[in-house]
């Protein structure tokens, strides 16, 4: 896996924190590439689901009243939940 492009940036963090994470050994900016990294997966998430509920609104109506077109064919503790 390639090796990401890195910048520099100036973050404002609680010192005593900092300092504690620090006496732990704890990487202070490889905690907060994670912590971007998943606040951006869940924003970009969140966002493509507010674009496509409109249809998931329409597909829910029309199994409601058509039922899953594989029920027949489901098996598991779900299939009880589509009518045919």
């Amino acid at each position: 896996m390639p090796t990401a492009l890195k910048r520099k940036t100036s973050l404002s963090l609680d010192s005593a924190v900092l300092d504690e994470a620090k006496l732990l050994g704890i990487n202070a900016s490889s905690v907060a590439e994670a912590a971007l990294e998943k606040a951006v997966a869940d924003a970009r998430r969140a966002a493509w689901l507010a674009e496509n509920a409109e249809a998931f609104a329409a597909q829910a109506e029309w199994h409601e009243r058509n039922g899953h077109p594989l029920a027949k064919i489901m098996v598991g503790p779900a299939a009880a939940s589509w009518k045919d």
